[in-house]
């Protein structure tokens, strides 16, 4: 985000709210899920926009600045993050809304009244469904429907608990609501591609039926409501119980390549797909191998496996031609695939790898780095049964590619460079995410490392 103007709000002296916030925020932002900058302790805050949806209840864009890092003297500063806040305001917290607790404020305007995440609040989350209901706006917020969906008014609001990049509410089992919580400049790829494909009439993808924006600093995404699939098992859950009850998951996985393939062909016909020559290729290589080096230096543990991992990378420069790129799905793996009881899978979560630059999330990539995602995604699941069970993922592998071929018309495992190459710095990915976010699971993408570092 730029550097802000003065902040946009009714009612509130906006210019001050920061008095009351940032000692809160200091405290409670680093210790949420989605919070992108851990590690980097916050040294500010700067205030982009505050607006007031109604008494109590604030809307912020918030951009968190941290300390720079130790960094080589050439390399790029480390960007600020912009954070999406909905804020409650209350003399006295209720029993029912502790969980919600930010903190009470000791001075500036809010001094003396406790603040709280409002997504928390049923009465704010039901207000917000209200909003999307009737577009308009408020001050620089816009909220907008599919005129052709009908939202129903009253639908009972429920906040996710699951741990993910974003807060997410489910209203009355019949929407869910996404509400992106670091926000970058642009249109995020979860309403640009899914709408894009309901336009194609592809039934893989639940339709955005309503969603909201800033303009202000600029235009971004700020959330999407799309028909909440109910009843529908995530496949991460469904690999889970498919190991723990040591029963072949094959027939599934082969149904999800079909899938896959028939999501990509949707958005090939929606956005055109581009030649990737040799300066595209190597472009591709030195990206990953960019980010290979980095991640070496921030997780000791990866380093011995250096050489190794750059060889899939520099096989790929040496290629003349990977064939075409394409809008893809960005971050695919079991968890972003539904599956009814009695119907078929769906994919859903098309905003990309939350970590990257939303630019990079929405320039064509080649198809194979889907499939890479999903790959990785088989191998996380096996490594969870006790003991682990590598049969299970190479099983899972080869019946998923086979599902894709069958309905694209092509293999991916044909484009055996590019794949290798995708999978690791998938892999190399998923090592920073872990040494950052979660620990213990660390060992889980060392092991594909080791692997790939040997192929």
């Amino acid at each position: 985000m730029p550097k802000a103007a003065p902040p946009r709000t009714t009612g509130l002296p906006a210019t001050r709210l920061l008095t009351s916030l940032a000692p809160l925020l200091h405290e409670w932002l680093p210790r949420q899920r989605w919070f992108a900058g851990k590690g980097r302790p916050v040294t500010d805050f700067v205030l982009l926009t505050a607006t007031e949806l109604l008494p109590g209840f604030l809307h912020l864009l918030v951009r968190a600045e941290h300390a720079p890092l130790a960094l080589p003297a050439d390399a790029a500063p480390v960007p600020a993050d912009c954070y999406q806040l909905l804020i409650g305001v209350r003399d006295q917290l209720p029993p029912r809304l502790a969980p919600a607790l930010i903190g009470r404020a000791t001075q500036g305007p809010l001094a003396g009244r406790t603040v709280y995440d409002a997504l928390q609040d049923p009465q704010s989350a039901a207000l917000l469904l209200e909003r999307l209901r009737t577009p308009g706006s408020v001050g620089p917020l816009s909220f907008e429907h599919d005129p052709q969906v009908t939202i129903p008014p009253g639908l009972a609001p429920r906040l996710l608990g699951v741990e993910q990049s974003n807060s997410s509410l489910v209203y009355g089992d019949t929407f869910i609501l996404k509400v992106f919580r670091r926000v970058q400049p642009g249109v995020n790829p979860d309403l640009e591609l899914p709408w894009a494909l309901a336009r194609q009439g592809c039934a893989r993808v639940p339709a955005p039926a309503a969603w909201f924006r800033t303009s202000e600093p600029e235009e971004a995404t700020l959330g999407v409501l799309q028909p909440f699939l109910r009843g529908a098992d995530d496949g991460w859950t469904l690999a889970l119980a498919s190991l723990a009850q040591d029963r072949p998951f094959t027939r599934q996985a082969f149904e999800l390549g079909q899938a896959t393939a028939e999501v990509h062909l949707a958005l090939a016909d929606a956005f055109p797909p581009v030649t990737l020559g040799r300066p595209q290729t190597a472009a591709i290589a030195a990206a990953m191998t960019e980010r290979l080096d980095a991640t070496a230096q921030a997780v000791p543990a990866l380093a011995p496996h250096v050489s190794g991992l750059r060889a899939a990378f520099e096989a790929v420069a040496a290629l003349d031609s990977a064939g075409t790129a394409q809008r893809v799905h960005g971050d695919l793996h079991l968890g972003q695939a539904l599956r009814p009881a009695d119907g078929s899978w769906s994919v859903i979560d098309f905003e990309g790898e939350p970590a990257r630059p939303l630019a990079e999330r929405r320039r064509p990539q080649p198809p194979v780095r889907d499939v890479a995602g999903m790959l990785r995604s088989f191998d996380y699941a096996s490594c969870t049964a006790r003991p682990p069970n590598p049969q299970w993922a190479k099983e899972c592998r080869a019946a998923y590619c086979d599902g894709y071929a069958a309905r694209a018309g092509s293999d991916p495992r044909d484009a055996a460079e590019l794949l290798r190459a995708y999978e690791t710095d998938k892999a190399v990915y998923e090592v920073l995410y872990e040494a950052r976010h979660r620990p213990d699971w660390l060992p889980v993408p060392m092991a594909a490392v080791r692997r790939l570092a040997g192929a």
